[in-house]
C-alpha cells in the first residue's frame, strides 16, 4: 500500500476505507504508563515538532472526491486543543480509588468515535496514580491511519532510550522464529498441499464470513451492535523468559505459546461459566502480519514511495483458528502444540492473497461499503480476535519521564473479546477488552493467569517428551 510522502491528495487506502466506513470504525488505543509524574508543560511542543511531523496522515482528514466519491487524505490545520485532553478528578485519593476512574475513563473514550472533521487521533493525559502507574498517557490513533507495525513505529520515533537517549531503541527480530522445511525431496508435497490448504481456506473463510456463526458463549453473545457497548480493558503480565522456556521445550514459537495460553484461557473461562461450553464451536481471528521484515524501520524508510515491503499502512490479513474443545484434549500442552499446528497449516496457504483479490472485488461491485460488510461479517461471526506486536527491549523515556509498562487494544470491532499482546523490557502484556456486563474480566483475567501456571507447570514434568 503505497504511501507518498507529500500527502496531499493521497488517495485513502482501501484498507483504510474499509476501517473507517458507516459499517465498520476500527480504532487502536496505546497505553503508556509512566514511573513519575506526568509533565506536561511541553505537551503542545512536542506534538507540534515530534509526533505531526512524523506522518502527513496526522495533519490530514478523509473527504471525498466530488466526482467519483473516492476517499483522499487532504492536509489541514491542526488545533492541537481539539487533540489533547486532560481529564479532572478529584484530588488526593488512593490510587485503587483512581484504577476505577481510569477504567471508566478509558471505557468511555473507547467507546467515542473520533470526529470526521479533524484528524483521526487523539491524546488523554491520566495525571493521577493508579497502582500500575503515577501517570498515564493513552494515544487514541483510527486504524485507518495503517496498522500495528506502521503505528508502532510511529509511537517509538517520539521515544528514546531512558538510560541513553541518543541510541536507538533495541527490538528482538520480527521474523518468525518456527521450524522450516528445506529438503528439496519435499517441494513437490508441499506445493499440492499449499494449494490444497489454499482452495479449503478461501472456501471456509466466505463461509464463515457470510454463513457459519460461532456457538453463543461466555464470549460471544452473538447479538448485534455489540461494537457500540462499553468495555472493560484488564491487563496481565508474564515473563517472556518463561514463555521462552514453554517455547523451547516444546519446539513451537512464541506465538504458538501465547495462543496455547489463550485458547486454553478462554475454555477455563467459558466451563466456569457454564460446563457446556467445553464442548461449543468457538473461533479466533488471529492478525498476521504480512510484511516479509525482521525489524522495524525508521518512519523515513516507511514513506519512501517505492518501499511496498516496508511501507505505512495497513498489510495484515486474518486466520481463523478454532479455538480447541475441552472434551477433545486432555493434556494442557497441546493447546499449544495444536496452536503451532493449525498456524503452520494456514502459513502455508494463499488464501490471505485470494481474500484481498475477494475485497478488491467486493469494493469494485459494491463500493468500499461493501468490502467493510464482508470483514464486519468475518469479524462478527467470530468469538474473539488476537493480535501481538513486538515492543522494545530496553526501557523507553518520553520527554526524559521514563515508561514502565506498555500495552495496546483495539476497539470498535463487532466482538465481545479482543486480546492483544505487547512485549516490553523482558515482559509480555496482554489486554483483554471485553464487553462490560457481558464477561467477567477479573474470572477472565484469573483463568489465564491459570492456564499460564498450567502450561508452564506441564512443560516442565514433560521437556524430556517433548525436546527435538
Amino acid at each position: 500500500m503505497e504511501f507518498r510522502e507529500e500527502g496531499e491528495g493521497e488517495p485513502v487506502s482501501p484498507t483504510g476505507q474499509y476501517f473507517n466506513s458507516s459499517t465498520l470504525s476500527v480504532t487502536i488505543l496505546a497505553v503508556l504508563e509512566f514511573e513519575v509524574p506526568i509533565n506536561d508543560s511541553q505537551t503542545l511542543t512536542l506534538i507540534q515538532d515530534v509526533f505531526l511531523p512524523i506522518n502527513p496522515r496526522f495533519s490530514s482528514i478523509m473527504v471525498s472526491d466530488n466526482a467519483d466519491q473516492k476517499k483522499q487524505w487532504k492536509r489541514v490545520e491542526v488545533k492541537l486543543e481539539d487533540h489533547v485532553h486532560v481529564p479532572i478528578f478529584p484530588s488526593k485519593i488512593s490510587p485503587e480509588s483512581y484504577d476505577e476512574y481510569f477504567d471508566d475513563y478509558i471505557s468511555n473514550i473507547a467507546a467515542e468515535k473520533l470526529p470526521q472533521n479533524r484528524p483521526l487521533w487523539e491524546i488523554h493525559i491520566f495525571k493521577y496514580p493508579t497502582s500500575h502507574a503515577a501517570g498515564t498517557l493513552i494515544f487514541k490513533l483510527h486504524h485507518a491511519l495503517g496498522d500495528g507495525y506502521s503505528l508502532m513505529g510511529a509511537l517509538l520515533s517520539c521515544l528514546q532510550s531512558a538510560q541513553n537517549p541518543s541510541v536507538p531503541l533495541t527490538f528482538p527480530s520480527l521474523k518468525s522464529s518456527g521450524p522450516k522445511t528445506t529438503h528439496k525431496t519435499k517441494i513437490v508435497s508441499q506445493f499440492f498441499s499449499s494449494v490444497f490448504q489454499t482452495v479449503s481456506e478461501f472456501s471456509w473463510s466466505i463461509l464463515k464470513s457470510n454463513f457459519v456463526e460461532d456457538d453463543r458463549t461466555p464470549i460471544r453473545s452473538g447479538e448485534d451492535g455489540v461494537e457500540f457497548r462499553p468495555i472493560t480493558l484488564s491487563t496481565l503480565t508474564f515473563s517472556i523468559d518463561e514463555i521462552k522456556l514453554i517455547k523451547n521445550k516444546l519446539g513451537v514459537s512464541i506465538n504458538d505459546v501465547i495462543a496455547g495460553i489463550i485458547f486454553l484461557g478462554t475454555r477455563i473461562y467459558m466451563q466456569e461459566v457454564t460446563q457446556k461450553s467445553s464442548n461449543e464451536y468457538c473461533t479466533a481471528l488471529v492478525l498476521l502480519r504480512t510484511r516479509n521484515v525482521e525489524r522495524y524501520t525508521s518512519i523515513k524508510e516507511m514513506i519512501e514511495p517505492n518501499n511496498a515491503k516496508m511501507s505505512w499502512g495497513n498489510q495484515f490479513s486474518f486466520l481463523h483458528l478454532p479455538v480447541p474443545k475441552s472434551t477433545e484434549i486432555s493434556n494442557p500442552l497441546d493447546f499449544v502444540l495444536e496452536a503451532q499446528k493449525m498456524i503452520k497449516k494456514k502459513r502455508n496457504s494463499a488464501a490471505s492473497y485470494l481474500t484481498s483479490w475477494l475485497l478488491d472485488v467486493l469494493k469494485k461491485f459494491q463500493g468500499p461499503e461493501g468490502a467493510a460488510r464482508y470483514i464486519h461479517g468475518t469479524l462478527k461471526n467470530s468469538s474473539m480476535s488476537i493480535s501481538n506486536i513486538i515492543g522494545p527491549v530496553e526501557k523507553m523515556a518520553l520527554d526524559n519521564q521514563p515508561v514502565g509498562g506498555l500495552y495496546f487494544t483495539a476497539v470498535g470491532a463487532p466482538q465481545c473479546l479482543t486480546v492483544t499482546a505487547l512485549s516490553y523490557m523482558g515482559k509480555l502484556r496482554i489486554a483483554f477488552g471485553a464487553e462490560k456486563g457481558f464477561i467477567d474480566s477479573h474470572k477472565l483475567k484469573a483463568s489465564m493467569q491459570n492456564a499460564f501456571g498450567v502450561i508452564l507447570e506441564a512443560s516442565k514434568e514433560n521437556a524430556t517428551c517433548f525436546n527435538n
